[in-house]
C-alpha cells in the first residue's frame, strides 16, 4: 500500500502520552477526518494506532493515540513519521502535489541544464522552499513560487525551474 507523510513527531506533550506533531499538510485540521494513523519509528518500523483525541497548540497538532499512555511512551516515538494510506489523502487542487511525490524529482533549469534532485521541502510559513541537491554544501534553496517553478511532471520525474537572478551567487 502507498502511504503519504502528514506529519513528524516533534516531541511528547504532557504526561498523558500526547504526541506533539508538526504537520506536513496544508490543512492541519485534516487529522480530524482520520480514525487511525501509521507511525514509522526511527528504525523504520511501522505501527498503526487508533486516534483517541486531537488538540491544537500553535502550529502543532497534539495527538493522543491508543496505547500511548505516558510521557515515556510518547518520547519513544520522537522523530517518528506520521503517515496515512494515499486513498485517505485530501484531494489536490490544480497545480498542487503531495510533497512525497516531489521528493526525488530531477530538477532542470528552463534552458535544459540538470540542477539535481529535489531532496527536501522546507515549510517556512508563507512560501515553501525546495532544496535541490546540486552537489554544493547547502544545495540550492528555491522558493516554491509559480514564477520560478515552471512545470512539475510527476510521471516523467521532472521539474523545470527558472532560477531567480542572484540566487546562485
Amino acid at each position: 500500500m502507498d502511504y503519504l507523510n502528514i506529519g513528524r513527531v516533534a516531541n511528547a506533550h504532557g504526561i498523558k502520552g500526547f504526541l506533539k506533531i508538526l504537520p506536513t499538510t496544508d490543512d492541519k485540521t485534516r487529522f480530524e477526518l482520520l480514525k487511525s494513523v501509521l507511525v514509522e519509528d526511527q528504525k523504520g518500523l511501522d505501527t498503526t494506532y487508533k486516534i483517541e483525541q486531537i488538540k491544537y497548540s500553535n502550529q502543532f497538532v497534539l495527538l493522543k493515540l491508543e496505547g500511548v499512555n505516558s510521557m515515556d511512551d510518547a518520547l519513544l516515538m520522537k522523530r517518528g513519521i506520521v503517515k496515512i494510506p494515499r486513498d485517505q489523502a485530501l484531494p489536490l487542487e490544480e497545480d498542487e502535489n503531495y510533497i512525497c511525490d516531489l521528493i526525488g524529482l530531477q530538477v532542470y533549469e528552463s534552458e535544459g541544464a540538470l540542477l539535481g534532485p529535489l531532496i527536501d521541502v522546507l515549510h517556512t510559513g508563507r512560501t515553501d522552499v525546495y532544496v535541490i541537491d546540486n552537489g554544493s554544501k547547502n544545495g540550492i534553496l528555491l522558493p516554491a513560487r509559480k514564477e520560478w517553478v515552471l512545470k512539475v511532471n510527476i510521471e516523467e520525474n521532472k521539474m523545470i525551474v527558472s532560477i531567480p537572478e542572484g540566487l546562485l551567487d
